[in-house]
């Protein structure tokens, strides 16, 4: 009762203020007219939607923020384009050759490692965890990264798992250089979906489908037997569940906090003065999301490994994700909200809108009946 209270709570606090944003005139009308007041006061349901309208609180979550124009005189617009002919025409072709020389060299390595060294697995297994480190260094470089790490470098232990917040596909990247994590993402089409099935299996990766409810038992029993592993790679999840625009961080999935294992949080926060690293995957693919960082002027990022936190006694894993959560959301400047991510997937159900609509016939009829 008292948890639903506090979200209760929550949510009011996100919920804006209705008369604030009402014309003066709507208040203070003589009695007898109708005021917008009473139109909402007619039932919540209506005072939901006007707030919706008002401030979505979690379409805001997923919303990209365009950087404000700086080219709008004569003096600025010469600089502009100076600097789109540097980014597009110099540094873009420097670091697809940078990229291209990568692969190069990963491919040369990794093919002869993977099929000549079969039986010899813990050798053949640090190998290709290096190389996996080493094109994702390239992949950074070829954004022009510039990422500081905070904190000790994570290594590998059994009964733990990290956990992160997660913008873009390009986390696990900025992570992956310093560790091979064994890290849990959506199964994704095309030539991402051939790396996870062919390179990054190696590091011990698992892969999912939101849409099958047979994945998610598969996938918790594999997480069981990974984290019991001791020479596997630490295992890295974004309990989020998808990409948020680095401004929120919605609700944790409580799958990582009941394994009973120890949770490191790792907190991301990117500097948008260059470019924005938030990936909204309905409006553009990983292609052109990297692209759009490939032709920016440098990517910038903070990622901090902070303190290991285990499971309090008589604490939920539903309340050890929740303060999991906060930990990540101060160290990162994040604000939180009180949405589940996967609500981006979905409809409302059939049940859910019957429940509404019953409630908005009961307030006018009650309000008919007062009258």
């Amino acid at each position: 009762m008292n948890k639903v209270k506090s979200l209760s709570s929550e949510l009011d606090l996100d919920r804006p203020n209705l008369e604030d944003y009402l014309p003066i005139g709507s208040i203070q009308e003589p009695h007898g007219k109708l005021r917008l007041c009473d139109l909402l006061d007619i039932s919540p349901t209506l005072t939901e939607a006007a707030g919706a309208i008002i401030d979505d609180s979690f379409t805001r979550c997923f919303k990209s923020n365009p950087p404000e124009p700086w080219n709008w005189n004569i003096y600025l617009f010469p600089l502009w384009c100076l600097g789109v002919v540097v980014r597009y025409g110099i540094l873009f072709p420097i670091r697809v050759i940078v990229l291209t020389i990568g692969w190069i060299i990963f491919l040369s390595c990794y093919i002869p490692v993977h099929f000549l060294l079969k039986g010899h697995d813990k050798f053949r297994k640090k190998l290709e965890r290096c190389l996996v480190e080493l094109i994702c260094s390239f992949f950074v470089a070829s954004w022009t990264g510039v990422v500081k790490y905070h904190g000790p470098r994570p290594s590998i232990r059994p009964k733990q798992v990290f956990v992160a917040n997660h913008t873009s596909m390009i986390d696990f990247i900025v992570l992956e250089q310093m560790t091979a994590f064994a890290v849990i993402m959506q199964k994704h089409p095309g030539w991402v979906g051939l790396l996870q099935s062919t390179i990054l299996e190696g590091v011990g990766c698992i892969w999912f489908n939101r849409s099958e409810a047979k994945d998610r038992e598969i996938v918790a029993r594999k997480l069981r037997q990974h984290v019991e592993g001791a020479d596997n790679n630490p295992l890295l999840i974004f309990p989020e569940g998808t990409c948020v625009n680095n401004h929120y961080t919605v609700m944790f999935k409580k799958g990582a906090f009941e394994l009973g294992c120890t949770v490191c949080p790792v907190a991301i926060k990117y500097n948008k003065i260059f470019v924005d690293a938030f990936w909204n995957s309905r409006k553009q693919s990983f292609t052109m999301h990297l692209l759009q960082l490939m032709t920016s002027w440098a990517v910038v990022c903070d990622v901090w490994y902070l303190e290991p936190q285990t499971i309090r006694p008589g604490e939920t894993p539903i309340e050890f994700a929740e303060r999991v959560r906060d930990i990540i959301s101060v160290r990162a400047g994040l604000k939180k909200v009180p949405w589940d991510g996967y609500l981006k997937y979905s409809r409302p159900s059939p049940k859910h809108r019957e429940r509404k609509q019953q409630s908005f016939a009961e307030s006018v009829l009650r309000r008919l009946e007062e009258k």
